[in-house]
């Protein structure tokens, strides 16, 4: 690897892994120097860290966690990012909100310690241009670079106990301005400026027109698959699995269920059948389970308590192989789906896995291997390691949510979602499901109705920033307030207003 120190903007020195010195050009700002030194030695990591940050850089570390060629890993001892909380107010995706107690996924970059490999350097030095200031740079990399198949991550293991901290730099509004209208579509400047408005009372018009000066550096196309990737970590041993299925009033559609797990080129050590009917009087109907032989165990669980949570989360705790494949009893998927999850979490070296996931004749329009901003509780493969302390928010039942919720835990225990889009599973959308029982909500009586639901406002104030609440308020209001007629624009606010303090209460009690 290559090692490159910096501090006050500049490059200081520059070492091979052996401790050798490196020649560098001085007079080149620290992101130059890196595609410089990318070009000269384009089958290496390199590692750019603050000079105070010298002795506790954990070098022999790095060649654990560094573990395939396709990634960038970085970390910040300062509490908030270089680009700060206000970039909440444009992204509600689940990477700004970065926890810095485990590995996190995010393209929050940092110019105090981090890797990149170099292959990956000279590709995006093809899109994104050298910048003196070096985290915007790294943010730049990293923010157009996880869209096109680079994982990120905040990485505290890229540093001992006890680091210093150096005096972080923090981007204003110019900084801000210009990076969302080189990153997002042209409409989140306006969106910016409006947020700040409202929220802030800050009149942002020279920042946005700032922006306007700057090309977007999402359009140009870029190819990573030439970059292999090969994960030195062993993430699959036993190459066991169990499934969890969920269902209720689906005999037919849980039964072909089973045919395509039958038929599969890994068979699962144990099915886990939870299946549900509120009705007191009522017993199982699933008789094939017992009456036809199946190539693994059943464990079938008859419960007159109704709920997916409920039904899921007393699945997990009778798992007792290496993965587990969450399942629904509605979907249709390959011969071949447990082994190529397998495969794929060897190659990327990954404990949590989500599958392409579409209804018939649905077009699949992400076709590109990335860190998922969503968690499908029914067509997911998991480590049964990752699931320790996770659970399905039962404050969810009947609700919307638990799948958001559940893989935001995942992502606070240190375990990324994946999504492979060549692994699919077919969602047909039976029509009889969890939700045809009707369950009184505890708002439903209320004089004014919540909006947004309680269960999902319950989910943004648990995983999600204040500005991306905000943010989230704003787009919400302007997509009601275009149902609106002018004359009535007074009273909707109002209404607004009530309606979104109701939710909060109502997510407060949950």
């Amino acid at each position: 690897m290559i090692v490159v120190y910096h501090q006050n903007n500049r490059v200081t020195k520059v070492v091979s892994g052996n401790n050798d010195a490196i020649f560098f050009k001085k007079n080149k700002s620290i992101a130059s120097v890196l595609l410089s030194l990318a070009n000269d030695f384009p089958e290496l990591p390199i590692v750019w860290c603050h000079e105070l940050m010298e002795n506790n850089l954990n070098i022999e570390g790095l060649t654990t966690f560094f573990h395939h060629n396709k990634l960038m890993l970085s970390y910040s001892t300062a509490d908030t990012s270089f680009l700060g909380n206000r970039i909440g107010f444009v992204e509600e995706s689940p990477f700004i909100k970065v926890n810095k107690q485990c590995t996190y996924p995010t393209w929050l970059m940092s110019s105090e310690v981090g890797v990149i490999h170099a292959s990956v350097l000279i590709l995006m030095g093809t899109r994104v241009t050298e910048n003196s200031n070096f985290d915007y740079f790294l943010n730049s990399v990293a923010k157009v670079g996880m869209i096109l198949g680079l994982l990120c991550y905040s990485e505290p293991r890229l540093l001992l106990k006890n680091a210093p901290q150096p005096n972080p730099q923090k981007a204003n509004l110019f900084v801000l301005f210009r990076f969302v209208k080189q990153h997002y579509k042209k409409r989140w400047i306006v969106l910016l400026f409006l947020n700040l408005l409202v929220f802030e009372k800050r009149f942002s018009i020279l920042p946005l027109l700032y922006s306007l000066f700057f090309k977007s550096r999402k359009k140009k196309a870029l190819n990573f698959d030439f970059i292999p990737v090969q994960s030195s970590l062993t993430i699959v041993d036993k190459k066991t699995i169990d499934v969890i299925i969920p269902t209720i009033g689906r005999k037919q559609y849980l039964y072909d269920v089973l045919q395509d797990l039958a038929k599969q080129s890994i068979l699962p050590i144990n099915v886990i059948v939870i299946e549900q009917n509120p009705q007191p009087d009522s017993v199982s109907e699933l008789d094939y389970l017992t009456t036809e032989k199946w190539p693994f165990t059943i464990k079938h669980f008859f419960t007159h308590q109704a709920g997916a949570c409920n039904a899921r989360n007393l699945a997990l705790s009778h798992v007792e192989s290496e993965w587990v494949f969450l399942n629904d009893d509605d979907n249709r998927f390959a011969s071949d789906i447990i082994e190529k999850a397998f495969e794929k979490a060897e190659q990327y070296g990954i404990e949590v896995i989500t599958t392409a996931y579409l209804q018939e004749n649905e077009k699949q329009d992400y076709i590109q291997i990335h860190q998922s901003g969503i968690f499908g509780s029914g067509n997911s493969f998991i480590k049964k390691t990752a699931l320790k302390e996770v659970v399905f928010d039962k404050a969810l039942e009947f609700g919307y949510g638990e799948d958001t919720d559940f893989g935001m835990q995942l992502r606070n225990k240190g375990f990324d979602v994946i999504y492979f889009p060549d692994l699919r599973i077919t969602h047909l959308k039976a029509s009889m499901g969890g939700f045809r029982i009707k369950v009184k909500k505890l708002w439903e009586n209320e004089l004014v109705q919540p909006k947004p639901s309680p269960t999902m406002m319950y989910v943004f104030l648990k995983h999600y920033t204040n500005q991306q609440l905000l943010c989230y308020k704003l787009v919400s209001f302007f997509k009601l307030l275009k149902k609106e007629s002018f004359s009535n624009y007074g009273v909707f606010f109002k209404e607004f207003e009530k309606k979104w303090k109701r939710s909060q209460y109502w997510a407060n009690k949950l």
